[in-house]
C-alpha cells in the first residue's frame, strides 16, 4: 500500500485500551477508521457516536471492510479474534502478549504467512521515547534491572503479573541484549487475584549480560523505571515521566547528566508506526517473532511460579 491511499482501519473491541487505539486511528492522517467490532452493544454505540465510525456484527465483517485492524480483547481471546481477521487478509497490530500459549502464536504467524499480511504485537513501551534513547545509548549492557509497579485493577486479571506487566520489560530487554536467554529464575506470588500479583524474575543472557525484572500490580503507586549498567556508563531512565539521566566515568570522576527526552503518547507514536509499515510493505518495529519471543520468557516465568506454588 506505498501508493499513498487512505489505510481503511478498525478495531476489535473497545474497552478501556481498545477506545484510545479508535481515538487515535480516527485522528491519524492518511488514516480511515471505518468500524469496530464489540460484544457490548451499549459501549459500541457510544464509541461510534463519538467517532461516526460503523459497529460491525461479525469479525469477518469488519475483516472485510478493513485493510488493517487492532485486536484490543482479553489475552485468552487474541487467537480467535485474529485468525478470521487473518483470513480476510487484514494486518494485525495485536495488544501484548500475543496470546496465551506459544500454540496460539504460532498459528497466528501462520495464518499471517498464508494470507501475506503483517503482525505487530502491541509492545507499546518500545515507541515510548525512552526507549529510543535507549536503542542508542546502550551497548553491550551487563547489568539491567527494571521496576513495574501498578495498583490494583480486576480489569485483565485473566492472565498474571508476568503476561499483564512484567512481559513490556521482557520484550525491552530482549530488544537491548540481543544475546540468546541461557537461564531463567523466577519467584511469585498471589494476593488478591487467582494468578500471581507480584513477580521478580532473573534472566542470565548467553553473552554473560543479567537482568532482573520486577512487577506488581498491588502497589499503592504506579512505576515504570529502567536501569542498565554498561562499560564505564550508568542510564537510569523513566518510562512513565519520559525522563532519567546519564552517568558516566571520566578518569576518576563521575559526570551525572539529564538526558534530553522529546515527550510524546507512546499509543500514538506506536499506531502510527504500525500504519506506516503497512502502507510501505516493511517489517514492523515490533513484530511477530519479537512478541512470540517475550511470550516464550513470560509462560517460562510464570510456569516456574505456578510449579513453586503447587
Amino acid at each position: 500500500m506505498s501508493d499513498g491511499r487512505i489505510l481503511k482501519c478498525g478495531v476489535a473491541g473497545v474497552g478501556y485500551l481498545g477506545r484510545h487505539h479508535a481515538r487515535i486511528h480516527d485522528a491519524l492522517d492518511g488514516v480511515n477508521l471505518v468500524g469496530i467490532y464489540e460484544v457490548d452493544r451499549g459501549r459500541a454505540d457510544e464509541v461510534c457516536r463519538e467517532y461516526g465510525c460503523r459497529r460491525f456484527d461479525s469479525l469477518e465483517a469488519l475483516g472485510e471492510a478493513c485493510d488493517a485492524v487492532s485486536v484490543v480483547v482479553p489475552t485468552d481471546r487474541h487467537c480467535q479474534v485474529a485468525l478470521p481477521l487473518l483470513e480476510q487478509g487484514c494486518h494485525l497490530l495485536i495488544e501484548k502478549p500475543l496470546c496465551s500459549s506459544v500454540e496460539e502464536a504460532e498459528k497466528i504467524v501462520g495464518a499471517a504467512r498464508r494470507a501475506g499480511v503483517l503482525v505487530q504485537v502491541g509492545h507499546v513501551e518500545h515507541f515510548n521515547p525512552v526507549m529510543s534513547y535507549l536503542e542508542t545509548e546502550v551497548d553491550r549492557p551487563r547489568f539491567i534491572t527494571t521496576e513495574r509497579l501498578a495498583p490494583f485493577q480486576p480489569r485483565g486479571t485473566e492472565v498474571g503479573v508476568v503476561l499483564d506487566l512484567m512481559i513490556h520489560d521482557i520484550g525491552v530487554v530482549l530488544q537491548l541484549v540481543r544475546s540468546p536467554v541461557a537461564r531463567v529464575e523466577s519467584v511469585g506470588v498471589s494476593v488478591l487475584s487467582p494468578t500471581e500479583d507480584i513477580a521478580n524474575a532473573r534472566i542470565t543472557f548467553e553473552d554473560g549480560c543479567v537482568a532482573n525484572l520486577n512487577a506488581s500490580r498491588v502497589s499503592l503507586k504506579k512505576l515504570r523505571e529502567i536501569r542498565v549498567f554498561q562499560a564505564s556508563a550508568y542510564l537510569s531512565l523513566d518510562f512513565m515521566n519520559q525522563s532519567g539521566h546519564l552517568v558516566k566515568k571520566e578518569g576518576l570522576a563521575l559526570n551525572k547528566q539529564d538526558i534530553p527526552i522529546e515527550k510524546g503518547e507512546p499509543l500514538r507514536l506506536e499506531l502510527a508506526s504500525f500504519v506506516d509499515s503497512v502502507q510501505q510493505a516493511r517489517e514492523p518495529k515490533v513484530g511477530a517473532s519479537l512478541g512470540k519471543s517475550a511470550l516464550e520468557v513470560a509462560l517460562t516465568i510464570t510456569e516456574q511460579i505456578r510449579s513453586a506454588g503447587s
